[in-house]
């Protein structure tokens, strides 16, 4: 799978989640980007991209994500999509 795959896919997951079908989803993207994106609805966008992609990131991992390439970066890390 390409990184423009998995940010396709995490897009998608982001729209479901957040209820926002015009929302585009970029590497740049971060929390501060997009108003629904506070730390409660971080949990459920984390867990459902874990289910996703069938990984499992660390809590310190998660920290230090700042933008959603920094969440693909760490799909193709940990997972069969690398």
């Amino acid at each position: 799978m390409t990184r423009n795959q998995i940010l396709s896919d995490i897009n998608q997951i982001f729209i479901d989640t957040l209820d926002r079908e015009d929302l585009v989803i970029e590497e740049t993207t971060q929390a501060t980007d997009i108003d629904e994106w506070d730390s409660l609805m971080h949990v459920l966008l984390v867990d459902e991209i874990e289910k996703h992609f069938k990984v499992r990131f660390k809590a310190s991992e998660i920290q230090n994500w700042k933008n959603v390439g920094e969440i693909i970066d760490s799909i193709s890390a940990e997972s069969q999509f690398a």
